[in-house]
C-alpha cells in the first residue's frame, strides 16, 4: 500500500554568515551547493541548497544565512538534531576528520553511542546546529546511493554522507504529533528507547522521524542561527499533496494555501508541537534552470525578482569558493 508521504524532502535551518556556512557544509561535510538563490519571502537573504550529486529529495539541507543574527535556544516545539546516514564504519574515519582539519579548526563532537543498535556520531557545525552520523547497514547496496554522492568533494566515497536518516522532535503533544505522522502522513509507530520513540515510512532512502518528550524543565525551543526553521516531507504530485492538505484541515490544523517554491510546491503547517512542518512536491526538482554540471554555481532568482537582480547581487555577502578541508 502507498503512502502519500515518502520520506523527508528537506530540512531548512537558520545560520550564520553565509560563507562560513558554504566552507563547513561544502568543505568539511562534502555535500555539494545544489542552488544558490535567495528566500523567496526576503529576497535580500541568502537561501542555499546542499545536498549529494544531482540534488535528490532526502539529501538537501537548507539554509537562510543571517550575518548579523543570534543564536537561537534547543528547547520544545523544534526539531532538535538532523542525522545523516554514512556507511557502516565510517564513524571511525569522521571522528579522524573532525579532529584534524588543520588551518580550518577542529570539530566539536561527542564519542560515538548506539541508538536502535545502529551506532551514532553528534557534532555540530560552525553555528552550533546539531548533526549526527548514522551507520546504516546496507547502506552501499542500495539502489542508485552510491552513484548519488558528490565524488567532486573532500570525502572518500566509502565514508561520504548518502542522504538523511532521521530528524529528532522535541514534542510536547507526542500522542498528537504521532497522530499527523500515522494518520495523515502513513508513518509507523516502531521501536521505544526511554524517551524516544521511531516513526518509520516506507520508500526508497526513506528518513525516520524520531519523537522526543522533554523532561520537566526544558524550555519552548527560541529562533536564532544553529536552529532548524522547519522540516519538508516528500510527496510525489500535486494531486497527493492536495489530499494531504484536506486531511490536515480536517484535524483542525492551520494549513497554507500552495506555495510556488520553483524547484518544488509546499505547503505549511505547525504540528500540535509546534514544529513548522512543510509537505513539498518531488517535480519539478533542481535541474530546471541549470544542468548536472553547473548545479548551484550561479545565483537564481524567482522570476518577481529578476527585475531587482542588480540591486540584490549588490547588496548580498559575495560568496568565494569553499575553504576545502582535504
Amino acid at each position: 500500500m502507498s503512502t502519500p508521504i515518502t520520506g523527508l524532502h528537506h530540512v531548512t535551518a537558520l545560520a550564520g554568515p553565509p560563507q562560513r556556512n558554504v566552507d563547513f557544509h561544502v568543505g568539511t561535510l562534502g555535500l555539494r551547493l545544489v542552488k544558490r538563490t535567495v528566500n523567496f519571502d526576503a529576497p535580500d537573504v541568502y537561501h542555499l541548497y546542499y545536498g549529494d550529486r544531482v540534488g535528490s529529495p532526502g539529501s538537501i539541507l537548507t539554509f537562510f544565512p543571517f550575518p548579523m543574527a543570534a543564536a537561537g535556544q534547543f528547547g520544545v516545539g523544534e526539531s532538535i538534531a538532523t542525522a545523516f546516514a554514512v556507511p557502516t564504519g565510517a564513524v571511525e574515519a569522521w571522528m579522524d576528520r573532525f579532529a584534524d582539519l588543520g588551518s580550518i579548526g577542529s570539530v566539536d563532537f561527542d564519542a560515538p553511542t548506539e541508538r536502535f543498535g545502529q551506532r551514532v556520531l553528534a557534532f555540530r557545525d560552525a553555528d552550533g546546529m546539531p548533526f549526527e552520523l548514522v551507520e546504516t547497514v546496507g547502506l552501499t547496496a542500495e539502489a542508485n546511493e552510491a552513484e548519488r554522492v558528490w565524488t567532486d568533494g573532500p570525502i572518500d566515497t566509502g565514508s561520504a554522507i548518502r542522504r538523511f536518516h532521521s530528524v529528532t522532535l522535541l514534542v510536547d503533544r507526542p500522542a498528537d504529533t504521532a497522530q499527523v505522522l500515522t494518520d495523515v502522513f502513513g508513518y509507523a509507530e516502531g521501536a521505544t528507547e526511554g524517551r524516544r520513540t521511531r516513526f518509520t515510512v516506507a520508500g526508497e532512502g526513506a528518513v525516520h522521524i524520531d519523537l522526543l518528550t522533554p523532561d520537566r524543565v526544558t524550555p519552548r525551543g527560541r529562533s536564532g542561527h544553529g536552529t532548524t526553521h522547519h522540516i519538508a516531507f516528500r510527496t510525489p504530485d500535486d494531486e497527493t499533496q492536495a489530499t494531504v492538505r484536506e486531511q490536515l484541515m480536517s484535524l483542525g490544523l492551520g494549513v497554507t494555501t500552495v506555495q510556488d517554491r520553483n524547484y518544488f510546491r509546499s505547503i505549511y503547517f505547525r504540528e500540535p508541537s509546534g514544529v513548522l512542518f512543510e509537505v513539498a512536491t518531488d517535480p519539478p526538482g533542481f535541474l530546471i534552470d541549470e544542468d548536472l554540471a553547473t548545479l548551484g554555481t550561479a545565483l537564481k532568482l524567482p522570476a518577481q525578482y529578476e527585475p531587482r537582480r542588480a540591486r540584490l547581487e549588490a547588496s548580498l555577502p559575495p560568496l568565494a569558493d569553499p575553504v576545502v578541508a582535504a
